[in-house]
């Protein structure tokens, strides 16, 4: 079951002064509060409380009202490249029917047709001449949203072996020791000392062999 509106919420608008007249337009302008979790979750959004313009327009049709709006704010991140604060200024279009009551002007009941039907599951149905603009705010505001915000466009980011800012560090670098060298590098270098170690032991002997002719 669907919890009643109160016309007092300022997300919630009230169609009445449209009077179910085919062709009639309203015009809306309203600045509210940033609902709770109004983004993508962990990624960018706007903060809760912060203002949020909304245009709206609101155009009586046969199946119910027409809603084509914009939604204007500031949504506040984090770069997913070098974790800095990202803040962009937002305008999220979006455009829903509210459908009547199955019934028309002269209290008749619709039979609709199995295409009808289908269409009208996608409608969400005023309630009392009032919708909620909310559930429509969300999903506008999450399309327009970077899924990867990042502080520009050539954001360089973070270094992947000690994390440095490469944006405040471009000349930043580590030498590049490839472990399948190393190991080889590691054998020559024993190679090389016991060389030195043979040749250090035939001197030796060279030097005792001279040394004992000269006695003889």
């Amino acid at each position: 079951m669907s919890t009643r509106l109160d016309h007092r919420d300022p997300l919630v608008f009230d169609t009445h002064e449209l009077g179910r007249r085919p062709g009639a337009l309203q015009r809306i302008s309203r600045t509210v509060d940033a609902p709770r979790d109004l983004g993508v979750a962990g990624v960018i959004g706007v903060p809760e409380g912060a203002p949020v313009e909304i245009e709206l327009r609101l155009e009586s049709v046969m199946e119910g009202v027409l809603v084509t709006g914009t939604a204007r704010a500031s949504a506040e991140g984090e770069c997913v490249r070098c974790l800095e604060s990202v803040e962009l200024e937002l305008d999220a279009d979006f455009q829903e029917m509210f459908s009547y009551p199955d019934s028309d002007d002269r209290g008749r009941s619709r039979a609709a047709a199995d295409d009808e039907a289908e269409a009208d599951e996608d409608m969400i149905p005023l309630e009392d001449g009032l919708f909620d603009l909310e559930p429509v705010l969300r999903d506008a505001v999450v399309l327009a949203l970077p899924m990867q915000p990042v502080c520009r466009e050539d954001c360089e980011g973070l270094c992947s072996t000690c994390g440095i800012n490469l944006n405040e560090n471009p000349d930043h670098h580590h030498e590049a020791v490839d472990i399948r060298w190393a190991a080889l590098q590691g054998l020559a270098g024993s190679q090389g000392t016991d060389e030195k170690d043979n040749m250090s032991g035939s001197s030796d002997g060279d030097v005792r062999s001279a040394a004992e002719k000269q006695e003889k």
